[in-house]
């Protein structure tokens, strides 16, 4: 009998979780009606940190104005997660901007974080 395991809980490649999906629609589909955002794919790019290292942000999303950011949606930051995302931040000329999901208690909604 064989199963699958996934690293801490991840997904496969491709699948969202309920955050992932919550921040789509409750963010990234309003945008998209109110038109701040053009255009956004879930696990749209892999860039490459150094040999055998690679970043793939959870949410490519192109701005109206054109402007490319990579979003990232955490529940909790892994310690690899966040230096990735601070490599990228200085390798790449794009915005990075990690989302959490706050405590209804806290107001609810999302914090942002910029790289």
């Amino acid at each position: 009998m064989s199963k699958n395991f996934y690293a801490l809980g991840r997904l496969k490649t491709g699948q969202k979780n309920k955050t992932e999906q919550a921040y789509e629609l409750e963010v990234l589909k309003p945008a998209m009606q109110d038109g701040s955002v053009s255009w956004y794919r879930f696990e749209g790019v892999k860039l490459r940190l150094a040999d055998n290292t690679f970043y793939t942000p959870y949410y490519c999303v192109m701005r109206s104005d054109g402007t490319m950011e990579m979003h990232e949606v955490k529940g909790f930051w892994q310690d690899d997660a966040r230096v990735k995302i601070k490599v990228a931040a200085d390798m790449y000329p794009l915005k990075f901007i990690a989302v959490k999901r706050q405590a209804k208690k806290n107001g609810g909604g999302w914090s942002i974080e910029e790289f």
